[in-house]
């Protein structure tokens, strides 16, 4: 099922249309947001009733719309155009030469060449977390980045394996996609944070009041939580497109991989030391779902972005004949104690004749 070629193609096309429809998504959310902030503003400001709270917050939407919108085209082409180094900020990660890792250079080359792609370029996280990610929209900028953990703890064979799967993510358009995905967690965290200021710095006292008294203020509350709800919808919405994205896509990178390098069983080894060691402290939870492993096990497993190890590992045995390899041996330390050869002697302390 992972392997078809149907799927594949499938997969890569539907892609494609989520990249165009979760940036028109976006441009829906800064609207929804934007009305959100004039409605908690104006109900802070004057009293009146609820409908002309409303009425008014949906005149200076239209008017704010188009620097809104502006705003939100000239984010996307900046995110476009250096979401590369800005992922590289967020992660810390440092470019690497042919020089500094020949081996790593390698191996991408060799996987490359057969497969007709143009070498991405790459870069490292100096952490001890196993983990790693593709990144950029083009040929220009796609950039694959390895952890030193991740270097230092696999094999050639695994980790192959691992520069498979994110060249298979590139190749099949993931990356742009979960690029998209990156710059409107950006914009819904922004507006966010703009929302909430305002509300702590624009709470100004109210002096004029309707004929009618407070009754014409009845609407001024509600007004305002009717703001907080919209901004908790937008939230809520920028989340669900997060979990949204389909998780197949781990699969389908997962058989890319076998597909490149033939060998399944270092897929599943590479997986397997890497679950429980993928962390990485202090990178966005946007970058982690970027990553090759971004696993919460159990119940969480719902909400996760990627499917758990244990189940990557499962569809490798079944659809690509992968064999889990044995457990290591334990270390001589870790093992039971021998049991102690007590030496039988006579009465007189001496070995028995």
């Amino acid at each position: 099922m992972i392997g078809e070629a149907f799927g594949l193609y499938t997969h890569i096309r539907r892609n494609r249309w989520r990249s165009w429809f979760l940036i028109a998504g976006l441009f829906v959310l800064v609207l929804m947001i934007t009305f959100a902030i004039t409605l908690m503003i104006d109900g802070q400001t004057r009293y009146a009733p609820l409908d002309d709270h409303i009425g008014y917050a949906a005149r200076q939407t239209l008017v704010y719309a188009p620097i809104a919108l502006a705003a939100t085209g000239l984010w996307v082409m900046i995110g476009f155009g250096a979401n590369v180094a800005m992922i590289n900020w967020a992660t810390g990660a440092q470019s690497l030469t042919r020089e500094e890792a020949p081996r790593l250079w390698k191996l991408t080359e060799n996987l490359c060449i057969s497969r007709g792609m143009a070498v991405p370029r790459l870069a490292i996280i100096d952490t001890d977390a196993l983990n790693a990610y593709a990144s950029g929209v083009n040929e220009k900028q796609y950039t694959v980045t390895v952890t030193r953990g991740l270097m230092d703890t696999l094999n050639d064979a695994e980790l192959e394996a691992v520069i498979a799967h994110e060249l298979t993510h590139i190749r099949n358009g993931d990356v742009k996609l979960m690029i998209v995905a990156v710059l409107i967690a950006g914009v819904v965290s922004f507006f966010g944070e703009m929302a909430v200021r305002g509300a702590r710095f624009s709470n100004v006292q109210v002096t004029h009041r309707g004929s009618d008294g407070d009754s014409r203020g009845s609407g001024k509350g509600a007004a305002v939580l009717i703001g907080i709800a919209i901004l908790i919808l937008a939230w809520i919405l920028a989340v669900v497109i997060r979990f949204a994205l389909s998780r197949s896509r781990e699969y389908l990178a997962d058989a890319g991989a076998v597909e490149l390098t033939k060998n399944p069983d270092a897929m599943i080894s590479a997986l397997l030391k890497i679950s429980g060691r993928a962390d990485i402290p202090g990178v966005p939870s946007g970058v982690m779902d970027m990553c090759i492993e971004n696993d919460p096990n159990d119940f969480a497993d719902i909400f996760s972005t990627h499917p758990s190890i244990t189940k990557r590992v499962q569809a490798l045995q079944s659809y690509a004949g992968g064999i889990v390899p044995p457990s290591p041996p334990p270390r001589i330390r870790d093992r039971e104690p021998l049991p102690q050869m007590v030496e039988k002697r006579g009465p007189w302390g001496r070995p028995p004749q």
